[in-house]
C-alpha cells in the first residue's frame, strides 16, 4: 500500500509517499532522489515498490532544495537537505523498532554517506543507487574523503556505464570504508540505471541482494537474481 506521507511540525518539512509491505520483514528504509529530480522518479518509485514487496516499510521524500525549487539542481542547500535527511529518519525511526536505513540515488545518496560518516548512529545501514563519485570527465575530483569514517553497512548499486565512476573506480574507492560494503554492478546501465536497455525485475533484483546483504531472511514475493 502507497500513502501520501507529510510531517509539518518541524523544519525542514517531510513530504513524500510511504509504502507499507504486505508482510514486514521488522526494518524500515528512508529513501531520496537526486539532483535532478524528486520522489515521484521512476527509480524512485520501483525502488520503493520492490522493498515493500520485500518487507521493507518505506518512505520516500523530497529534500528540502526541491520544496523550494520544484525544478533545477540544488544550490548550497547540501547542510539543509542532510537536515532533511535527518528530519525523515527520525520521523521514520518513530513509526518502527526494527533496523532504520537510508539511502537514495545520486546526489541524495551522497549527502546520506556524508549525514551518516558524522553520525554513525543514525541508522544500521545504507543503499546507495549510482552514487556520484566524481563529476563526469574529472576523476581527479574524487568525493570520498568522508568514506573513512563510514561506519555503517554500505550497498552500492553501480552501472557499468556510469559516467560519474567507472566499476573499477568504485572498486578502488570502496575500499576506503572500513564498514561491510559490497558492490552490485549493472550491466550496461548508465546513470539512472533504469534506461531502455534495463532488465524489468532490475529493482526487485536489487531488493533481494540488499537484503541478503543485510543478512535478513526474505518475505513475501521475490525474484532472484
Amino acid at each position: 500500500m502507497v500513502t501520501p506521507f507529510a510531517d509539518l511540525d518541524a523544519e525542514p518539512v517531510i513530504r513524500g509517499f510511504l509504502h507499507l509491505p504486505p508482510v514486514s520483514n521488522g526494518s524500515a528504509i528512508v529513501l531520496t532522489h537526486g539532483a535532478g529530480s524528486n520522489c515521484q522518479a521512476k527509480l524512485l518509485v520501483e525502488m520503493s515498490s520492490a522493498l515493500a514487496v520485500s518487507g521493507f516499510t518505506v518512505l520516500r521524500f523530497d529534500l528540502p532544495f526541491r520544496s523550494v525549487r520544484p525544478q533545477g539542481p540544488p544550490r548550497g542547500s547540501a547542510e539543509r537537505d542532510r537536515e532533511g535527511l535527518r528530519r525523515a529518519v527520525s520521523v521514520m525511526r518513530k513509526k518502527t523498532g526494527g533496523h532504520l536505513l537510508l539511502g537514495g540515488h545520486s546526489y541524495g545518496g551522497r549527502q546520506s554517506t556524508m549525514l551518516v560518516a558524522e553520525e554513525p548512529e543514525l541508522v544500521e545501514g545504507l543503499l546507495l543507487l549510482s552514487y556520484p563519485l566524481h563529476p563526469p570527465r574529472k576523476p581527479a575530483e574524487l568525493r570520498t574523503s568522508h568514506f573513512s569514517k563510514l561506519g555503517r553497512a554500505c550497498f552500492f548499486v553501480h552501472g557499468t556505464r556510469d559516467p560519474f565512476g567507472t566499476i573499477a573506480e568504485m572498486q578502488s574507492a570502496l575500499k576506503l570504508i572500513p564498514a561491510q560494503h559490497a558492490l552490485f554492478e549493472v550491466d550496461g546501465a548508465g546513470h539512472d540505471l533504469l534506461g531502455k536497455k534495463a532488465a524489468r525485475d532490475l529493482p526487485t533484483r536489487i531488493a533481494v541482494e540488499f537484503q541478503a546483504f543485510l543478512g535478513k531472511p526474505a518475505v513475501g514475493r521475490t525474484t532472484a537474481c
